[in-house]
């Protein structure tokens, strides 16, 4: 890894401990509301109500039931993980102001209905890392936006309205769409360090040619050094220091011997 990288891609503990504590909340609360039946998902965003702004916070910490917190888990842990490994800088602006923007967004678009999960949130990592690592141009972040295009490319079909199938809980595609558009407005307006080019000798450009380099031409096809400079090249001259000439300068004054001292 390059000293560029180095500076910009560091792994420590953070990078893991903030989606661990993540995921340990969001089970957390799920283990507490079905053990003791609270009904936490009126706590999620109910739109354009009042009381539904609290869902904005909550939301991202609320769910279902087993298949929608399992189904959010691990995108949200690898999402954030690169997400701070990444984007260190700006990686904590983009976790809680997007939850906090797209459940907002949620709260003006949405249907009359509770909206939670974590959904949200884990669209506004995939559309930030891929939006972000395209406008870097930096070979490193660009292939992780195609990654990331590979692995959750298919989330894009579900920010679109959904046909609702009786029985089954509806898709938040308001929430979704929330969340790609605040990771859009993030990778736009979030500054990320300049990812500099490392610098490259000639000799390891593509089109090097060690026939053609003067220092290549003293070795021999051995690895022998041939071509040494001539004996005149490596004598030292040595300079006459002159040292400057030394002035003594004489002062004359007159003695008065009736010149009064005082004290």
């Amino acid at each position: 890894m390059s000293n560029n990288e180095l500076n910009h891609f560091k792994f420590s503990p953070t990078t893991w401990i903030i989606p661990s504590f993540m995921l340990l909340l969001i089970w957390f609360w799920f283990y507490v509301d079905n053990s003791f039946h609270l009904h936490l998902n009126e706590h999620g965003i109910l739109p354009r109500t009042f009381s539904g702004l609290q869902g904005v916070v909550f939301s991202p910490f609320l769910h279902g039931d087993l298949n929608h917190i399992a189904s959010n888990s691990l995108p949200l842990f690898i999402l954030s993980t690169a997400l701070i490994y990444f984007y260190r800088e700006v990686s904590l602006k983009v976790l809680v102001y997007g939850i906090l923007l797209s459940g907002m967004m949620t709260w003006i678009i949405g249907r009359e209905s509770y909206h939670i999960g974590a959904s949200s949130l884990i669209y506004v990592l995939v559309s930030f890392i891929f939006f972000k690592g395209l406008r870097t141009q930096y070979y490193r972040l660009m292939a992780l936006s195609f990654a990331v295009v590979l692995l959750y490319g298919g989330m894009i079909w579900y920010v679109f309205p959904q046909p609702e199938i009786v029985g089954e809980s509806s898709i938040s595609w308001e929430g979704h769409l929330a969340g790609l558009l605040t990771g859009f407005v993030f990778a736009m307006q979030f500054k990320t360090p300049d990812y500099v080019k490392d610098i490259q000798y000639e000799w390891e450009k593509p089109d090097f040619n060690p026939q053609e380099d003067a220092f290549m031409k003293r070795f021999d096809e051995n690895g022998n050094f041939v071509n040494l400079p001539k004996p005149e090249e490596l004598e030292v001259v040595e300079e006459e220091v002159v040292s400057p000439p030394i002035q003594y300068v004489y002062v004359f004054k007159e003695h008065k011997e009736d010149e009064q001292v005082s004290e």
